[in-house]
């Protein structure tokens, strides 16, 4: 595999994971929680690089920062499946639960009043079992090897 074949299967594997994200959202009617939308950031990180990268002929740089955008969106998509399966705990500012015990009523109120309409810790979509965060995080993987692979040709 050459440098820029995985340069272009790298970048864009992102640009049709955003391109996805933003169909489900505007096209689907699924508005993302605060953990998809981290995982975005990753994304467009990635895609510059890529676009940069396919630009230049060398240089190690800007593979590497792709490879290290598509393992830190592999990461959250990996976190966010934990949050919405209930492994563990999500950002309070996103999840059901937390406690409330010590809570007055105007501080419940107020806490309910500031959460997000869409909760992260809730499966909006799921295929085969797998979470819109589960197949980030796998394909994400995926575009890693491939920036590394570019990262490795450079």
């Amino acid at each position: 595999m050459t440098r820029t074949t995985a340069l272009v299967l790298a970048t864009g594997g992102s640009v049709a994971l955003m391109l996805g994200a933003l169909a489900f959202q505007y096209l689907g009617g699924l508005a993302p929680c605060e953990l998809c939308l981290w995982q975005r950031y990753p994304h467009v990180v990635a895609i510059v690089a890529g676009v940069l990268a396919l630009m230049m002929s060398r240089g190690k740089l800007l593979p590497l920062i792709g490879g290290l955008a598509a393992l830190t969106t592999s990461g959250l998509g990996i976190y966010h499946t934990g949050v919405e399966r209930g492994w563990w705990q999500g950002p309070t500012s996103c999840t059901g639960g937390g406690n409330v015990g010590n809570m007055s009523a105007d501080q419940l109120l107020d806490q309910i009043m500031a959460a997000p309409v869409v909760m992260c810790d809730e499966v909006p979509w799921e295929l085969f079992g797998l979470s819109m965060a589960s197949y980030n995080a796998l394909a994400s993987f995926v575009f890693a090897i491939f920036w590394f692979i570019a990262w490795r040709k450079s």
